[in-house]
């Protein structure tokens, strides 16, 4: 079968792309945008891309297409594909239909942690020799690439609450109809799509409602808005995670973690991940691979060899002492519990954080009144304030001189290199490219370095 994909070069799409081919499809693609590195691991796996969304590629006349939710009315292309009656189906459901329909689901939904936790889980079953399939936001470093058919019975998937296409407003995880599902955290996000929390919780309880009685929820028992989901109606058996009646840790003073439940230690885990909510991820994991019959011993010993998602605090380069990390954290609770787990490592070396806010909620300025208390851990802070409908600069009043906001990439690679000192922490948050900026920064101090 040969399939055209709308909106490839998007994580999931591209996911899906690859999935397909190793089918045994032909893969085409198309997205507005055609750029590393979707696109080479796309054209390293054989599938052909096309730039833009031209009319012309319904003359390629595949047997289907499949429509990313980048998609619109009035896009050339989906617009001649409903004039000619051309087959088409949105990725999540085509996925659902002919990859996931006969296997074992495991899907993780959150408002954060999804790609950190799926990566966890999917490793913990290949660790325990289960070869799982797996679709992710992102890349695990214990795998190299972000989406597999598999050779098992078993697919762990991230379960995004995020749209499925234009012609389906429903959230995308509805579609993938899991046996075991890990509900991470609920907070308000998607401020494009979702006019409240309300709405949230009202698709993660239709995604509630198709778990089958012989499944399992594990759910974070600390979180309100879950409580919620669950009191609606819920027919399968509940774990939870962070409360003692269910999964907990106590880190010990070593820095070895005990793992608990209801009680009961089940192992100590040694691992470098920082934080509390990677803790959080980390119990999800186990407790699901557990229910698809990984025994949670095995699963520790996984973890301890876990490397976590590229763009998860990851170093980037050391120059001159002074450390350069990647983050994608982009909600204030994210950028929060990313800096404490940094200044939990670093303890009082300096903390120099950058952000762009950049996600459509960022921008549309739903979280401007949390920013500052979310990066109050920071010694410093830079903001770049570029295609915001907001001043960043009026936000970060409450952190005082700590923060400066500009406007221009050159002017912000600047700043950061005349305040960076050896012994710093730069850590620099967005869910985009951020324009190079952790190269830059890595080659202006490399420049600084030599010229000394």
């Amino acid at each position: 079968m040969h399939i055209h994909i709308l909106g490839i070069c998007g994580t999931f799409m591209g996911g899906i792309a690859a999935i397909a081919r190793e089918a045994g499809h032909k893969v085409t693609g198309s997205d507005a945008s055609v750029y590393p590195p979707m696109s080479a691991q796309l054209s390293s796996q054989g599938i052909e891309l096309t730039e833009g969304f031209s009319p012309d590629q319904a003359k390629l006349r595949p047997d289907l297409f499949l429509v990313g939710n980048v998609v619109t009315r009035g896009n050339p292309l989906m617009e001649e594909i409903l004039n000619l009656n051309l087959p088409y189906v949105s990725g999540p459901q085509w996925l659902a239909d002919n990859v996931l329909r006969e296997r074992w689901v495991l899907a993780v939904a959150g408002t954060h942690g999804k790609t950190t936790t799926t990566s966890m889980l999917a490793w913990i079953l290949e660790y325990a020799g289960m070869s799982p399939g797996f679709l992710i936001g992102g890349i695990p470093r214990n795998f190299g690439l972000s989406a597999r058919l598999g050779g098992s019975g078993f697919f762990v998937i991230e379960a995004d609450e995020y749209d499925t296409a234009f012609f389906d407003k429903r959230s995308k995880f509805i579609h993938f109809r899991p046996r075991t599902a890990i509900l991470n955290n609920l907070e308000f996000d998607h401020a494009d799509i979702f006019d409240s929390l309300a709405a949230i919780e009202q698709q993660f309880h239709y995604f509630v409602r198709t778990i089958p009685g012989n499944g399992l929820i594990v759910a974070n028992g600390r979180e309100e808005s879950l409580k919620r989901v669950l009191s609606r109606g819920c027919w399968t058996p509940i774990e939870t995670l962070g409360v003692a009646s269910g999964w907990e840790s106590d880190v010990l003073p070593d820095g070895g973690i005990t793992v608990r439940f209801k009680g009961d230690s089940q192992g100590l885990l040694q691992w470098d991940l920082l934080g509390e909510h990677n803790l959080m991820n980390g119990l999800a994991a186990l407790a699901a691979a557990r229910h698809a019959g990984v025994p949670v011993n095995v699963g520790i010993d996984a973890l301890r060899q876990f490397r976590n998602v590229k763009r998860r605090m990851e170093v980037r380069g050391v120059r001159n002492g002074i450390t350069i990390y990647d983050d994608f954290a982009h909600h204030p609770t994210a950028i929060r519990t990313t800096l404490e787990g940094l200044r939990n490592k670093v303890k009082n070396a300096r903390i120099i954080a950058v952000l762009e806010p950049r996600s459509n909620t960022m921008k549309m300025g739903v979280w401007k009144d949390s920013l500052a208390n979310s990066l109050a851990t920071a010694d410093q802070v830079f903001c770049y304030n570029a295609n915001l409908g907001w001043d960043a600069g009026d936000a970060l009043v409450p952190l005082g001189k700590r923060a400066a906001v500009y406007g221009n990439l050159d002017q912000l690679v600047a700043a950061i290199i005349v305040a960076a000192q050896p012994g710093d922490h730069v850590l620099v948050m967005s869910n985009g490219a951020f324009g190079g900026l952790h190269e830059r920064l890595l080659e202006a101090m490399t420049r600084e370095v030599t010229d000394i």
